[in-house]
C-alpha cells in the first residue's frame, strides 16, 4: 500500500513495508554507521540512496557534528530516534565533551526525528524562526506516518522543535570554544524554514537541503525562492567544503550547485511554457523536466510532485 500523504511532506511515496522494515536502527546498523572527518573537527554521516519503498528511509539525510574545545554542535539528527542514537554513539566514541547544541536545517522528517536521542544532553535546539511553527504543524503528521521511527508508544513530546531561533537577516553566532559557527536563516526556498551553518574555522558550509547532489531536489517551498538562494550560495566567498543535505561533500560549491540550478530552471521554464500553451497541471506533471530524468536518483517519484508545486506557484504570475 502506498502512503500518498507522505509524498506531500517530502515528495516521496513511502510504502508500509519500508516503514516497518526500517523502524529500528539496530546494533548491526550502529556498528556500520559511516562517519567521515571531512575537515578538522567536522564529522559527516552520508545518508543512504534508497528507493522510496526500501528499508533505510530513516537514514537518507546527511547528518553530523562539529567539535570545539568547549562543546559539540550536532547538525541534523536523522529520520528516526534510532538514527539519532547511532549518531550520538558515534559522537561519544570520539569525544566526551558536552553536546551543547542540536541545529536543525529544516523541518523534514529525515532531519529532525532523531532529535529526541539528544534530549538527555540538555542541548539547546536551534533552528530557523519558522521552524518552531513548522514542527508544531507537522507533529500530528509525523505521529500518524512515522510512529514506527519513534520510541513506543510514540508521543508528540518526542518531536522536538527549536528553543533558540534564527531570524532572516540576522545571523546567529555560536561559540563552541576555539571555533565559531555562523547560522543563517533563508527566505522560503526548499522549505519555509531553511538554515545553513558555516564553520568559520574550516570554512565548511552545511547547506541542508538547499543543495541536493545526485538525489533529485524535492520542492516543498518556492522554486523561485530556491533559485534565488542558489545564486546567493554560489557567490559565497571562501567556502572550502559544502556538506549538502543529500549526496557527497563538495569541494567546489559553485560547481556543485550547477545541476540543481539547471533542474529547477527546467521546472520553471517547462511549467511557464505549459501555462502559456494552456496545458493542465496533469499534462505538465507528465512532461516537465523529462530531459533531467537520467541525471537524478528517484526522479520518477519526486519530479511530478515538484512540477505540481511549481505549477501552483507560477500559475498566477
Amino acid at each position: 500500500m502506498r502512503r500518498g500523504a507522505a509524498a506531500i511532506a517530502y515528495g516521496l511515496a513511502l510504502s508500509v513495508g519500508g516503514l516497518l522494515a526500517g523502524r529500528a536502527f539496530g546494533a548491526d546498523a550502529r556498528a556500520a554507521f559511516n562517519l567521515r572527518q571531512v575537515a578538522p573537527g567536522v564529522y559527516v554521516h552520508i545518508g543512504r540512496e534508497v528507493l522510496p519503498d526500501a528499508p533505510g528511509h530513516e537514514d537518507i539525510a546527511n547528518i553530523g557534528f562539529i567539535v570545539g574545545t568547549r562543546c559539540i554542535a550536532v547538525i541534523d539528527t536523522g529520520g528516526s530516534v534510532g538514527t539519532g542514537r547511532a549518531l550520538r554513539a558515534a559522537i561519544r566514541r570520539r569525544s566526551r565533551l558536552p553536546i551543547c547544541y542540536v541545529i536543525n536545517t529544516h523541518v523534514h522528517y529525515d532531519h529532525v526525528l532523531g532529535n529526541a536521542a539528544f534530549a538527555s544532553d540538555r542541548a539547546v535546539f536551534v533552528g530557523h524562526a519558522a521552524l518552531a511553527g513548522a514542527i508544531v504543524r507537522s507533529r500530528a503528521f509525523f505521529l500518524q506516518h512515522f510512529a514506527a521511527d519513534l520510541d513506543a508508544p510514540a508521543t508528540s513530546g518526542e518531536i522536538i522543535g527549536p528553543s533558540r531561533l534564527v531570524q532572516i537577516g540576522h545571523p546567529l553566532y555560536i561559540d563552541l570554544g576555539g571555533r565559531r559557527l555562523r547560522l543563517r536563516a533563508w527566505p522560503t526556498a526548499h522549505t519555509d524554514c531553511d538554515l545553513t551553518v558555516l564553520d568559520e574555522r574550516t570554512q565548511t558550509l552545511w547547506t541542508g537541503d538547499l543543495l541536493f547532489r545526485g538525489r533529485v531536489p524535492a520542492l516543498d517551498g518556492s522554486v523561485l525562492g530556491w533559485l534565488a538562494a542558489i545564486e546567493h550560495l554560489a557567490q559565497m566567498q571562501n567556502v572550502e567544503l559544502a556538506v549538502p543535505g543529500h549526496g557527497p561533500v563538495a569541494r567546489d560549491m559553485a560547481a556543485a550547485l550547477v545541476p540543481e540550478r539547471r533542474y529547477l530552471k527546467a521546472l520553471v521554464d517547462g511549467v511557464r511554457r505549459d501555462l502559456g500553451q494552456g496545458r493542465s497541471m496533469q499534462q505538465a506533471m507528465q512532461e516537465v523536466g523529462a530531459a533531467e530524468r537520467s541525471r537524478w536518483v528517484l526522479f520518477g517519484d519526486v519530479n511530478p510532485r515538484n512540477v505540481e508545486r511549481a505549477y501552483a506557484e507560477l500559475e498566477w504570475q
